[in-house]
């Protein structure tokens, strides 16, 4: 493969391999540069819906996730209360009306899976402990300057691909200087063996109990052998880091015994550990990159958890940016500008939908009970009302 073919990506989390290996997939060479010295499993459960699997099908990935994902048969909405608002299913109703089916995974799980495509793929180089600091536009393409622990790195390609997460350095240096905005919650993640848990909550169910200021979804992963927990709470104040130590004292606390049912506080209640982040997002960006340079998942557009499409965004992005530089890789720059062009309107209806939802989930009073009437009248038309989401695919549009 010419090295001119050479796109850099900054970043191996779950968009940045998917990149890669989309790329490759279309005739081009990867290098993707991570500074994390080595990638550690970490992070909880996440949602797969089929805009996002049938990627990752297209990869060639299935043999690799199907011993750890779980496929869900429905959705089980409920008040804090206990009292059941809806069931829309999902299973075999949402792989035939959609094409590609619905999983949940440990995104620990799913990380192994793409490293090692990565890795076994030989037009992609991983490296490890290289952290890219700035870049230079010359007239053969692009020149990426780094750190490979104290030591000066540098590469050289057609490209360079900004997935770099929701800190993103290479935003800033395109000239973004709005900083994500914290959206007063906090979500408290924990992993659980099945047999913790009641013999329902272990069923291939995705459940989300909704409350005032809270609520709680929680779903197996590991093929069922864990349970994923995730509870997402009001709070006045942004906590540091990824994975900061939460007391579980506190997070009881929030789920009290008058509003919160037995069942879900027993849930609250299982895990000994658990793990806390802060909630992002960022307004929409009039533009993502420059030249041949460009954002991607996090880096451009940080969504909130209440869509469970973060990761499905950052796969989309993965798949049409490959399909536009692979159309015209002598042209880098115009490739670039009519991926972000094609993917601009739709990430901003995710992070308004996203938003919207985190509001309603945690309202209370006349609106709680209005929602709840929509829920249970709504029923399994509300998988319907999902088709703007899962029935995309990546067919670029544009000529």
């Amino acid at each position: 493969m010419a090295a001119s073919r050479n796109v850099i990506v900054a970043g191996a989390g779950i968009g940045g391999l998917t990149a890669a290996l989309a790329l490759a997939q279309r005739g081009l060479r990867v290098t993707v540069l991570e500074q994390a010295e080595r990638l550690e499993e970490s992070g909880a459960g996440i949602q797969l819906s089929p805009n996002a699997t049938r990627v990752l099908l297209a990869l060639g990935l299935e043999q690799r996730l199907r011993p750890c994902v779980v496929a869900p048969e429905a959705i089980e909405i409920a008040t804090a209360a206990g009292r059941r608002l809806a069931r829309p299913r999902l299973g075999e109703a949402a792989a035939a009306r959609y094409g590609a089916p619905y999983w949940v995974i440990h995104r620990g799980d799913l990380q192994t899976a793409l490293v090692e495509a990565v890795r076994e793929h030989p037009d992609i180089e991983l490296r490890l402990g290289n952290r890219v600091e700035d870049y230079v536009l010359h007239s053969h393409g692009i020149s990426v300057a780094g750190r490979h622990g104290a030591e000066p790195a540098d590469e050289r390609g057609i490209a360079l691909i900004g997935a770099d997460g929701l800190w993103s350095p290479l935003r800033a240096r395109l000239g973004h200087r709005q900083a994500p905005n914290f959206r007063q919650r906090t979500a408290w993640r924990a992993l659980l063996p099945a047999a913790k848990v009641e013999p329902a909550f272990a069923e291939p169910v995705v459940r989300l109990w909704l409350g005032r200021n809270a609520h709680l979804v929680h779903y197996p992963v590991r093929g069922g052998a864990l349970i994923n927990i995730v509870a997402i709470v009001h709070d006045r104040d942004a906590r540091s880091g990824w994975n900061g130590a939460g007391a579980r004292e506190e997070l009881i606390a929030r789920f009290s015994a008058s509003q919160w049912s037995e069942r879900a506080r027993a849930v609250v209640a299982a895990p000994e550990r658990w793990q806390t982040w802060s909630l992002y997002d960022l307004k929409p960006l009039r533009r993502w990159g420059s030249g041949p340079v460009t954002l991607l998942g996090d880096a451009a557009h940080p969504t909130l958890p209440f869509l469970a499409q973060g990761a499905a965004m950052a796969i989309e992005d993965a798949a049409v940016l490959a399909a536009s530089l692979a159309r015209t890789p002598d042209d880098p720059a115009g490739a670039l500008r009519r991926y972000e062009a094609a993917r601009r309107p739709r990430v901003a209806a995710a992070q308004r939908n996203a938003r919207r939802n985190g509001a309603i989930y945690h309202v209370g009073g006349a609106v709680a009970l209005a929602r709840n009437l929509y829920l249970r009248v709504s029923g399994n038309r509300l998988l319907r009302s999902q088709d703007w989401l899962y029935s995309w695919r990546p067919v670029p549009p544009y000529p």
